[in-house]
């Protein structure tokens, strides 16, 4: 039987993963802090697992939805180099070692960009703690040269699926009245449907080119207010109250997160992909929430 490792796969992305490479006769071995899965400290399990596996992907680390004081960053940061390297030298200890290593990184490590997008070839990197992050991450990963196996970074934009990620908050908002503009509403939103981001894995799968940093994102970005007008759209609602950025000040302390969530103008393009013929099954948004919204 096929095998894939999901690390850190018990989230929002694992779940689905999960599920789709099931769909296809893959026989998954995730690994996590849970009990029920192949544990990060026991290194020959997870040096089994990876042995003769198709793949890994590593969506491991602590989410970013909270608030930026010393404990959590340590732990937002350590928990995506840490991993990166026990994955790594687990694959440099395999006798049979998987094809391709896709580990997750971050759009977020471009900077905040409202004149021009984003390339994998253009992209100019940010500054402040994420984009700190996302290059510690990346530079884990890079930093290991394996002979056997295909390295690629995924900088994934905003992942919009029906069971979880954003589009819980944001569909409350909505539901609310309260799914207006955040901000000037004139900041880039780049997103990625569930579905064709696990499409690009399974095209990069066969696709010996795609090695290094790759974007995942649609090709058509929108911005904040469009989006949430979008969504309105797609829930039949008229109307939805504007937050404005003094407003998400408190609002992010309240509820504990941060305003760079949703005030970043993320503008990123899928260049590498396209440039490979991948196909988008949902290109624009309008298509994409029609899907999603039921």
């Amino acid at each position: 039987m096929k095998k894939v490792v999901l690390a850190g796969g018990t989230g929002f992305l694992g779940h689905y993963f999960t599920e789709k490479f099931s769909s296809l006769g893959y026989d998954v071995l995730i690994i996590s802090r849970n009990p029920q899965h192949i544990s990060w400290e026991n290194t020959p399990d997870i040096m089994n697992a990876l042995n003769g596996a198709e793949m890994l992907i590593n969506l491991a680390g602590k989410s970013v939805n909270c608030r930026y004081n010393e404990t959590n960053k340590r732990e937002i940061f350590n928990s995506r180099t840490e991993t990166t390297k026990t994955l790594g030298n687990a694959i440099l200890a395999c006798s049979e070692p998987p094809a391709l290593w896709l580990n997750s990184s971050t759009a977020t490590i471009y900077r905040h960009a409202e004149d021009r997008p984003m390339t994998e070839t253009t992209g100019e990197i940010g500054s402040g703690f994420s984009v700190e992050v996302a290059k510690a991450w990346e530079e884990a990963f890079f930093s290991f040269k394996l002979p056997a196996t295909r390295q690629a970074a995924l900088r994934i934009s905003i992942v919009l699926g029906k069971d979880g990620g954003v589009m819980i908050p944001l569909k409350k908002l909505v539901s609310y009245g309260l799914g207006g503009k955040q901000g000037p509403g004139t900041q880039k939103f780049s997103w990625i449907h569930i579905e064709d981001l696990f499409r690009m894995i399974m095209f990069m799968k066969d696709r010996e080119e795609l090695q290094g940093v790759i974007n995942c994102a649609s090709p058509y970005p929108t911005t904040n207010e469009e989006f949430m007008s979008e969504l309105r759209r797609a829930m039949n609602m008229r109307f939805g109250l504007p937050a404005p950025s003094w407003l998400l000040e408190i609002g992010a302390v309240l509820i504990r997160t941060e305003t760079e969530l949703v005030l970043k103008s993320r503008w990123v393009v899928p260049e590498r992909l396209e440039a490979a013929g991948f196909v988008f099954r949902h290109p624009t948004l309008r298509e994409a929430l029609q899907d999603l919204v039921t």
